[in-house]
């Protein structure tokens, strides 16, 4: 994180990508320790405006968030929302609405309609 505060952003990227690799190693893919390296990843992509980059990954770690913790726990959700968010920015409206959907509703059933998550 203090690379990328600081702007550098390719020394970061390379560190994250060797955190996440030795995560996977020591770890498998649906821990969620590999999980957030995966997110801190396509986070960093996303910062550097590379969408498509970090896209894939985001898609990673909803599928393993939904595997691991389930569709409606709170961190699925919020990976949920933060894919549909990338997708809306790339144009991609026709698989972002029904993500948008699904996060509104699992918050909805998890907290109430009228809880500020929802």
């Amino acid at each position: 994180q203090l690379l990328q505060d600081k702007g550098d952003l390719t020394r970061a990227e390379a560190l994250l990508g060797e955190a996440l690799q030795g995560c996977r190693e020591t770890l498998g893919d649906r821990d969620p320790k590999t999980l957030t390296s995966i997110n801190n990843l396509s986070a960093l992509l996303y910062a550097k405006g590379d969408l498509d980059g970090a896209e894939p990954l985001l898609r990673e770690v909803v599928a393993g968030f939904r595997d691991t913790l389930g569709d409606g726990h709170p961190s699925t959700l919020s990976f949920i929302y933060g894919l549909a968010s990338l997708l809306q920015e790339q144009g991609k409206l026709g698989e972002a609405i029904p993500l948008f959907r699904e996060e509104l509703e699992g918050c909805a059933a998890r907290y109430g309609e009228e809880h500020k998550e929802t």
